[in-house]
């Protein structure tokens, strides 16, 4: 063998675990052995020369390295073309992430559902107001009233109820029932005061020296000059009670009922109740029939049973009117408040916030008042709500708390003690 053959294999095999492929190759073609060794360039770093070099042509040269006798050669390498140019790594874009849409929970879903049927709600009770009023049979007409807004900030409500028949003038009745409402309070309460018609009372411009005059006249006197009787009215009770009262609303005997009967079709729920006539006890009452009073059949006659049962707005009437027994006017404003209260208490039917939006409709239309119809349409439903925790009510004066004396036209009236009841409305109404 020849010797540079010879010492090219000793060298090769003194240093085989660094032979790249091509001295591998040699090794093997010159002994003739194959070998079984793992190429060490089958391992690359994460990061290769690729990495951190862009050629431009690619090309490379291989340069072997003479064999000597001091030295093994060195490895081979591969030179660079000197056109290549040195480029910092280039980082990949990463794509932008897809905009996801946002899944709408559950507990939104039904927010908006709900909030869906309240919109409908709204529109369905704004509509069937309107409708009651456009369909109510022409109604009294609105007079002039200076309401005053009340400290506390609660809204006071002048209610009269009038003896006026269709064939009167206002100028020809009188106020049968005198009634303050208050809502909007701050306890959330219903509180309804009647005043006694008979109770005597200094009238501005009108009452004498030494001689008051029946509250109940105050709405006439007030109607004959210029169709100003609630708001004279309400002079009257700032002057003697000092109360403030921003609104008013006035019926008549139709317009009671066409309200009662709008409301209430199959009639208000009420148990009626009279004192002893005569000291004796009574189970039915036989009462005018107001609403069926004309000038030729000037007495009709309604009998009503004691006990529970439906009245119609008719019957309702009849019934709250009625004084004829031993408790008098003062029986016949319990009735009232009674009615007042049996009204009220139907708004604990869920049915009524539905149905009812068209009879206030209604009662706008048959009503004289200053409420406007964006406050029944704002407050009514409020109202309805307080109504189901009942009235809180108060009778001035209190049974019996009266002396008997006569007015200045000679009819027996009620003399109270008026700096007492001051006291008493201004505690409960504030």
């Amino acid at each position: 063998m020849n010797e540079k053959i010879k010492l090219r294999i000793d060298y090769l095999r003194a240093n085989m675990k660094y032979l790249n492929e091509a001295e591998l190759a040699e090794y093997e073609r010159l002994t003739g052995q194959k070998l079984r060794v793992e190429n060490q360039n089958s391992y690359q770093n994460t990061y290769t020369e690729a990495q951190y070099y862009q050629e431009d042509d690619g090309n490379y040269q291989k340069i072997e390295q003479p064999i000597t006798n001091q030295a093994p050669p060195a490895n081979t390498r591969m030179q660079r073309n000197n056109s290549a140019n040195f480029r910092k790594p280039v980082k990949p874009k990463s794509p932008k992430p897809k905009k996801t849409r946002k899944k709408v929970g559950f507990g939104k879903r039904i927010l908006q559902l709900l909030g869906l049927v309240l919109l409908v709600m709204v529109g369905c009770f704004v509509f069937g107001y309107f409708r009651g009023k456009a369909n109510a049979p022409k109604g009294l007409k609105t007079e002039q009233f200076a309401g005053i807004k009340a400290p506390s900030g609660a809204t006071n409500i002048l209610i009269l109820g009038t003896d006026q028949r269709d064939f009167q003038t206002s100028g020809d009745a009188r106020s049968d029932s005198i009634m303050v409402m208050q809502i909007n309070s701050k306890d959330n309460k219903i509180k309804l005061v009647s005043f006694m018609r008979d109770t005597l009372v200094y009238q501005p411009g009108v009452s004498q020296y030494g001689a008051d005059t029946k509250i109940n006249v105050a709405y006439n006197i007030g109607e004959q000059e210029g169709n100003k009787g609630a708001d004279y009215m309400r002079e009257v009770l700032k002057e003697n009670f000092n109360i403030d009262i921003q609104y008013y609303a006035l019926v008549n005997f139709n317009s009671f009922a066409t309200v009662i009967d709008s409301l209430y079709p199959l009639g208000v729920k009420i148990d009626a109740q009279f004192a002893t006539i005569e000291g004796q006890a009574v189970g039915s009452v036989d009462v005018p029939d107001d609403l069926n009073w004309t000038p030729e059949k000037q007495d009709p006659i309604q009998t009503i049973k004691v006990g529970k049962q439906r009245m119609d707005g008719r019957t309702l009437l009849n019934y709250a009117r009625f004084r004829k027994d031993d408790e008098g006017d003062f029986g016949r404003t319990k009735r009232q408040q009674q009615v007042m209260s049996a009204i009220m208490s139907g708004a604990k039917n869920p049915l009524t916030l539905f149905t009812g939006s068209s009879a206030l409709g209604t009662i706008k239309g048959v009503t004289s008042t200053n409420v406007s119809d964006l406050f029944m349409l704002t407050h009514a439903p409020g109202v309805l709500i307080d109504a189901t925790k009942g009235l809180e009510t108060y009778t001035v004066p209190e049974n019996n708390d009266w002396l008997e004396t006569y007015d200045q036209y000679g009819g027996l009236g009620l003399f109270i003690d008026f700096d007492k009841y001051e006291a008493k409305l201004q505690d409960l109404l504030g």
